[in-house]
């Protein structure tokens, strides 16, 4: 008997090929589409009608069965209550770490051993590494695509039932090769974006959720040069939007959110990509989560992100206990975010992180 592995098809071309290799290699292969939002899920913001439609060709084309699960109510829970806490609180929450390691391997995991599979997979940009009955959550092939970052909080339970067929893939390849099987979904653009967002204005599906809480957006020497609508609806580093206007004095530099003021509700926003208050050199995270099960030493040659589009960072570890770190770079950083995770690495595996406080 093939060994059963349901591969998560969500429409696009990565977990398509994923899927095919899987057949390729002679397991049994099940297909699941996760859906994970209901809210107004509409066509005009949410593609979930089209990405089903495109899993289900998919799956035919293939040759595998497709089955629908709603998980709708666990991603509420799980996820999006604390993607709102976090905004609430000031902070820049990343959702889809999040919905990794609370729905595509906790509750898909769960759903897919439930149908008699033992493992397993998705398209995402990664590998595992097995030693000595540990597991190591490793870098993709094409590090332009890897998502080892979204995917830090997984653990060795997890790593130990999962495949990425992926790993060792470019990007290009893997559109080559659902093009000459024959899958129509070969050229379809990569979603970007939080999922349960879509292609809609950000600000405008936070206030549905969030109040706006409007207060003054000053310099860092004082001087109020404008007001925000609250300060849930401004990251770090953030220059669109701001919505400060020509100053009589001020030079023509763009301005940036640099700082938030929870107590006092007021946004510090600054001039120039380079200011000072963008640029730091350390960092505190907490809500720690390692992939081996332990902190990592000290004393190894470090590298760290602190946002997913960014190189890496020498950095080490000034501090560790098991509620929080701190983290030194050897360069600045720029706009480190509170509620973004903060990702650690040793070459090409990948460690674990936990969140900017």
């Amino acid at each position: 008997m093939a060994e059963r592995i349901v591969v998560g098809l969500s429409g696009g071309v990565d977990s398509a090929v994923a899927a095919l290799l899987l057949k390729r290699a002679g397991y049994e292969v099940v297909g699941l589409f996760m859906k994970n939002w209901e809210d107004d899920d509409d066509d005009e913001y949410c593609s979930t009608r089209e990405d089903l439609v495109d899993g289900a060709a998919v799956a035919d084309v293939i040759g595998i069965e497709l089955e629908v699960v709603n998980f709708a109510a666990e991603y509420k829970e799980r996820v999006f209550q604390s993607f709102l806490a976090e905004y609430a609180a000031g902070r820049t929450p990343n959702p889809d770490i999040l919905c990794n390691a609370e729905i595509k391997f906790r509750a898909f995991l769960k759903h897919a051993m439930a149908l008699g599979a033992k493992r397993i997979a998705t398209g995402h940009y990664a590998g595992v590494r097995e030693g000595d009955g540990a597991f190591e959550l490793l870098r993709a092939a094409d590090r332009s695509k890897d998502q080892s970052y979204f995917l830090h909080r997984l653990n060795q339970a997890q790593l130990s039932r999962v495949l990425f067929p992926l790993a060792a893939l470019k990007k290009t390849e893997v559109r080559r090769i659902a093009a000459e099987a024959g899958l129509g979904v070969h050229a379809k653009k990569d979603s970007t974006g939080i999922c349960f967002i879509g292609e809609r204005p950000f600000r405008e599906f936070l206030n549905r959720y969030l109040p706006k809480k409007p207060g003054p957006m000053k310099t860092p020497e004082g001087r109020v040069v404008g007001e925000h609508i609250g300060l849930a609806f401004y990251t770090i580093g953030q220059r669109k939007g701001i919505g400060v206007g020509g100053i009589k004095g001020a030079s023509e530099e763009a301005w940036y959110a640099a700082e938030k003021d929870i107590k006092n509700n007021t946004l510090t926003v600054v001039q120039g990509h380079e200011h000072p208050l963008l640029l730091r050199h350390q960092l505190a995270a907490a809500d720690l989560s390692w992939v081996s099960g332990s902190a990592p030493n000290a004393a190894l040659g470090l590298s760290a992100k602190t946002r997913y589009r960014q190189a890496d960072a020498p950095c080490h570890l000034e501090s560790i206990d098991t509620k929080s770190i701190r983290l030194a770079f050897d360069e600045t950083q720029w706009a480190v975010t509170p509620g973004q995770s903060a990702v650690l690495y040793e070459g090409e595996v990948c460690l674990g992180g936990g969140v900017i406080q």
